[in-house]
């Protein structure tokens, strides 16, 4: 682990590090040139002119004008070195402590579960916290039309969503883009033909947002605008990691290129039934219904290794450092090594476990169908720290963010914050009807999907 490929990896899908680059780029652009016109004016203004070349490398050297500028712009170069340095650290530490970033940067939720290891935890929010969380209040709804409402993901000031709805027997699917803070629709993607739905997580990168439908498509849109960039078969939620995206469909794996929506590579072994692949360090993480969870090559898609549990497996992995989590709907939940699939702990729920998990602090957080509780557990034992019932069953995927747990329960479709170090309940939100949207939070917003788009803040904020 760490080589420089994944330093990259893991450091550009966060905030600072865009932000440190590109200055560094501008500065060091900027200085060059500048150096370079007090360099020919100085030369200019020098009294004598120079005969050779040997002798204009030599006033170079000595010229007190040149070797000022020469000192600034080695100072100002190594303190963005400095910072982007500072920033591949920061990176590569697993979810754990907040860390602030930048006030004037929109920290992103941009696929499902957070990242493409589907960590689902946001180590940047500093707004919401277990001080505070409980004073969260409506700061806006968003409904077009009725219908169920997908997880939403948050990129760059919009929110995106699908909705599945219904006119008389037939159902349509819309993906929507709505400001962030205001609630205001931006655009919206309708699909041209009945009987299509949207029930999967979107994933936006790079300026373009993808999702996929009930009939096994996959698109690729316009971020900004929704102009319609390329199609590719796939099924469930897409997963975006260095360029390339990840989808599975019937017993199809498919890599595309993210740009041009061009094939990479195919795996035709796996029969996906939900699970959204995980890709970390190289490596692609997916359950299937036979009962396997498979590793394979990102780059290549060949096989590295599986583990057979119980029972299918619906859910999507999650990995954390050298660690797969994953769930079955044989009551277990499985912590794996990552790297050689080797079983490390499993701890037996009292239900189906199908959605992912979120690890953060060194804790693993996941809720089981049937017996209505959200688990906490040391992440490197397994043992248990506690458990939370909620009204019914638990089929979103729970995320952390600043010590706070979130999920939403089925039946009555309720939206709960729990600390996460105690599983106390913080704050809850009465719901209408059943979702199986997971929570985004972001910018000190917290935004579920139900029977509509819900964002919950802090009053004043």
């Amino acid at each position: 682990m760490g080589g420089p490929a994944v330093i990259s990896d893991r450091c550009f899908r966060h905030p600072e590090a865009h932000y440190f680059l590109s200055l560094f780029k501008k500065q060091v652009l900027f200085i060059s040139a500048y150096k370079i016109s007090r360099h020919f004016n100085s030369l200019l203004s020098y009294d004598g002119i120079p005969n050779s070349q040997p002798e204009l490398e030599a006033r170079q050297d000595t010229h007190p004008t040149w070797r000022m500028e020469s000192m600034k712009f080695k100072i100002v170069i190594s303190l963005n070195l400095f910072l982007l340095i500072a920033c591949f650290a920061a990176a590569q530490k697993p979810c754990g402590p907040t860390i602030t970033p930048l006030p004037s940067l929109f920290v992103n939720w941009p696929q499902f579960h957070y990242d493409a290891a589907h960590s689902g935890c946001n180590p940047y929010e500093t707004i919401l916290s277990p001080s505070t969380v409980g004073n969260l209040t409506t700061d806006w709804t968003y409904l077009n039309a009725p219908g169920a409402y997908t997880s939403p993901v948050v990129a760059n000031g919009l929110v995106y969503v699908g909705m599945t709805g219904s006119q008389g027997q037939n159902t349509f699917g819309t993906l929507y883009a709505v400001n962030a803070r205001t609630g205001t629709l931006s655009w919206q993607y309708s699909l041209l033909s009945y009987d299509d739905g949207i029930h999967y997580t979107p994933a936006v990168a790079n300026g373009i947002v993808y999702f996929t439908t009930d009939n096994g498509g996959l698109y690729a849109l316009d971020a900004n605008t929704g102009d319609f960039i390329w199609g590719q078969s796939g099924n469930y939620s897409p997963t975006v990691a260095n360029g390339v995206v990840y989808a599975g469909h019937g017993s199809f794996l498919y890599a595309y290129d993210a740009k041009t929506g061009n094939t990479l590579w195919v795996n035709n072994q796996i029969y996906i039934g939900g699970s959204s692949p995980a890709v970390a360090n190289g490596i692609l993480y997916v359950g299937s219904l036979d009962y396997n969870l498979y590793a394979l090559n990102a780059t290549t898609g060949a096989l590295l290794w599986k583990y057979a549990t119980g029972s299918i497996i619906e859910s999507s992995p999650t990995v954390a450092g050298n660690v797969v989590y994953v769930g079955s709907d044989d009551s277990n939940l499985y912590a794996l090594n990552a790297t050689t699939g080797a079983l490390l702990w499993k701890y037996a729920a009292n239900s189906y476990v199908q959605d992912a998990a979120a690890v953060a602090d060194g804790v693993v957080y996941f809720g089981t169908c049937c017996d209505q509780n959200v688990y906490a557990l040391n992440a490197k034992t397994g043992a248990l720290l506690w458990k939370y019932a909620a009204d019914s069953s638990v089929e979103s995927s729970p995320m952390v963010a600043n010590g706070v747990l979130y999920f939403a329960d089925h039946g009555k479709g309720s939206f709960y914050a729990l600390n996460a170090s105690t599983g106390d309940l913080l704050w809850k939100q009465t719901g209408t009807i059943f979702t199986t949207s997971s929570p985004a939070v972001a910018n000190g917003i917290a935004y579920f999907g139900e029977d509509k788009l819900y964002a919950f803040h802090l009053p004043g904020h």
